[in-house]
């Protein structure tokens, strides 16, 4: 009897067959022909520049380079690891970085948590002055003498202090906290725990979703930024981080290919001719340095991704 009772079951539970039209599979069809095609125009330009980074310099300047390279060769790494300024480059960037999502994390999510307590005194007017100066900036040139007056030019901590407070990340938290159930921090109350022990052991263990979303957003904002090393740290090659040094190289490039396309075709290759033996180009470089600089970020945002969709998500549905 129990095991016609369990086929019965078993039949009653399992989804019917659903037929879908010749449409809406056309229809699907479709959709992931697109899919497939947007995936591959956005990793295209990886997958060229690793391409070229993995090839001969020299050969490079050929042009014919698509998919695979022509002639492997590990120099353009080999070359770009033995700067002299690409071991200083990446700890600049690593510590810049840790230090920057430690700190905004930390003070960001204390502002948020503040702005939560809507009894706070002059509440409305500490928000309106956030949210205004977010939308104004001073500009470059008022920046540039703030900066200098606080004694940040040529310094390491420019690229700290200035990126610590994000009003766009302190509403982020400041959300996340109002899905917090208040009846969590009355009960802590009642049990003697202070604001700051409240903030410590509730709001910060449960609001790991929303940290992760904001250290994503400061790491690779920090990571990336190559202007604050080019214009406020240009007497110090030695603090220049990787994307700076990524920049001049980039520049380099750049004045190279305006030299071969204003008549100087010929002095290019007579240096070509008389460099036979090189292997490397300023061009295979800059590939080189830039499949180094996109790695880190490329293998630690698949980590980062569950929390980063579930702290963005978070708290914009009130049930």
């Amino acid at each position: 009897m129990s095991n016609e009772t369990a086929k019965l079951a078993t039949t009653v539970l399992r989804p019917a067959g659903i037929r879908r039209s010749p449409l809406y599979r056309a229809g699907m069809t479709v959709n992931y022909t697109l899919l497939v095609m947007l995936a591959i125009v956005t990793l295209y330009p990886f997958w060229y520049c690793l391409a070229l980074s993995f090839n001969n310099g020299m050969d490079t300047l050929k042009g014919g380079i698509y998919f695979l390279p022509r002639m492997f060769t590990l120099e353009n790494y080999t070359k770009a690891f033995t700067h002299p300024l690409i071991v200083s480059s990446f700890i600049i960037s690593i510590s810049r970085t840790v230090l920057s999502i430690l700190l905004s994390c930390f003070f960001t999510s204390l502002m948020a948590y503040a702005l939560t307590k809507r009894d706070m005194p002059g509440r409305s007017a500490l928000i309106f002055y956030f949210y205004f100066t977010t939308l104004f900036s001073g500009g470059l040139i008022p920046t540039f003498i703030m900066y200098r007056q606080l004694g940040l030019l040529n310094n390491y901590w420019i690229y700290v202090i200035p990126g610590i407070y994000s009003f766009f990340n302190a509403i982020i938290l400041r959300t996340f906290f109002y899905s917090i159930p208040e009846s969590l921090n009355e009960s802590a109350r009642i049990d003697g725990c202070s604001e700051l022990g409240i903030y410590f052991r509730i709001m910060l263990p449960l609001s790991i979703p929303a940290m992760a979303t904001i250290a994503l957003f400061v790491g690779v904002g920090n990571w990336n930024d190559w202007f604050t090393g080019a214009y406020f740290v240009s007497r110090r090659r030695d603090l220049y981080p990787a994307a700076t040094l990524l920049n001049d190289l980039l520049s380099q490039a750049v004045f190279e290919n305006s030299m071969s396309s204003t008549g100087q075709k010929n002095q290019i290759n007579e240096m070509l001719q008389t460099s036979r033996s090189q292997t490397t180009t300023p061009e295979s470089l800059k590939m080189a340095f830039l499949i180094i600089l996109t790695l880190p970020i490329v293998c630690v945002y698949p980590f980062l991704q569950k929390y980063f969709v579930k702290g963005v998500m978070l708290g914009s549905i009130k049930e």
